[in-house]
């Protein structure tokens, strides 16, 4: 069968082993077929041995986080990330994966009031007890703040979809930052509610392509495009490569993470000293996909004495909606990292998580982390 890959790229691992410490399903089972080099082979038996697609095959794929910890570790440099999207987008045009309930799910993401409805119920279904806790899904907001109001057009402030529903109070928290540091900014129409990474993941290429489109014309010209999700950052960076256009290209060019652009500007900020100490984890789409991670620790350290974890940015399970679909892996992977985060309290006396994507920071608060975006700790800290 044709998975859509690339077969160059797919030829490109010599099946070195490297990306194993790096692949946090495999830290957690220990099982091959569960790794970066045990997906790529079953890869190849498919693309190339015509080996059939067979239950195994899919929940091989599936149970990847996506991570792409095991690229900055490869020698080859084995584009994983693309090679398993193409598998997944395969599977998902045979009906083999994302069945129809979750891509029912995803379709309301391109829908804000839909999702700022749907979030106050589930809002309203935990006060009940009515949603199981076995979702992982941490205590939702009843309300939430005003919705942002441009400043100016300095940059664009990207706001998305379950980040607006859920963590609004971060996006306030990143206008007070920007203004801070002398920055206006203009909020994107309903046309940016969603950049479908969750989609991208999901293997629904369509509704990906639907998407980034109608983001790249909510927010026209040069300005930059701030956006301070991990996740929602790497997917618009992504977008050149996904649209293949000239002007998905340029918009991809103009997304920069928050932290890269406060960093820039660290001097203009004018705050007190953090006395608490905070424990820095680093999204594996800031790490791994932008790279872009130290910013984080340039701005932070503005304002705060930071701790490192011992675990070299290894996953923490909460892989955008993956900590839903594959809850048991999931809270495993998550095992691992709270492990991390004690021991890095133990002697740091530190209680408080820096994170800079929703998903990780909700996995690791519904296992009782304390956890705040570092916008947040730097706007708590201005002067």
């Amino acid at each position: 069968m044709d998975l859509k890959i690339d077969v160059d790229e797919l030829t490109t691992c010599v099946s070195c082993g490297l990306c194993l410490p790096h692949c946090p399903t495999f830290r957690a089972t220990g099982e091959e077929a569960l790794s970066p080099r045990g997906r790529i082979a079953a890869m190849r038996a498919v693309q190339n041995e015509h080996a059939p697609v067979t239950d195994d095959f899919v929940r091989f794929m599936e149970t990847c986080v996506q991570c792409r910890g095991c690229e900055p570790a490869c020698p080859s440099g084995v584009p994983f990330g693309r090679l398993m999207e193409a598998t997944r987008t395969t599977l998902a045009g045979l009906h083999r994966s994302t069945p129809r309930w979750q891509r029912a799910g995803f379709a309301v993401l391109g829908h804000h009031r839909l999702v700022l409805a749907g979030s106050t119920f589930a809002a309203g279904a935990q006060r009940l007890r009515l949603v199981p806790r076995r979702l992982g899904i941490p205590r939702l907001p009843l309300r939430r703040p005003p919705p942002l109001v441009g400043t100016g057009a300095d940059v664009w402030l990207f706001t998305g979809c379950v980040m607006d529903a859920w963590l609004r109070e971060v996006h306030h928290a990143t206008a007070r930052v920007l203004a801070a540091i002398g920055v206006t900014y203009a909020v994107p129409s309903n046309g940016a509610s969603c950049c479908g990474a969750l989609h991208a993941h999901a293997g629904l290429r369509e509704q990906t392509v639907r998407l980034a489109e109608r983001v790249i014309a909510s927010m026209p010209g040069d300005a930059p495009v701030v956006v301070n999700s991990a996740g929602c950052g790497a997917a618009m960076k992504h977008f050149g490569h996904l649209l293949g256009t000239p002007d998905a290209v340029a918009f991809s060019a103009r997304v920069v993470d928050v932290h890269e652009f406060v960093a820039e500007r660290i001097e203009r900020l004018h705050v007190h000293r953090r006395r608490e100490p905070v424990i820095v984890q680093d999204p594996c789409h800031l790490r791994h996909v932008q790279r872009t991670h130290q910013a984080v620790r340039t701005v932070l350290a503005a304002v705060a004495d930071l701790v490192e974890l011992d675990d070299e940015g290894l996953c923490c399970g909460a892989g955008g909606a993956y900590s839903t679909f594959q809850p048991t892996l999931a809270t495993a992977i998550r095992d691992r990292k709270l492990d991390s985060v004690t021991r890095a309290a133990r002697p740091s006396g530190a209680t408080l998580v820096a994170s800079a994507n929703p998903g990780c920071a909700m996995h690791l608060q519904a296992a009782g982390v304390r956890v705040k975006h570092p916008m947040q700790i730097v706007d708590e800290a201005l002067a």
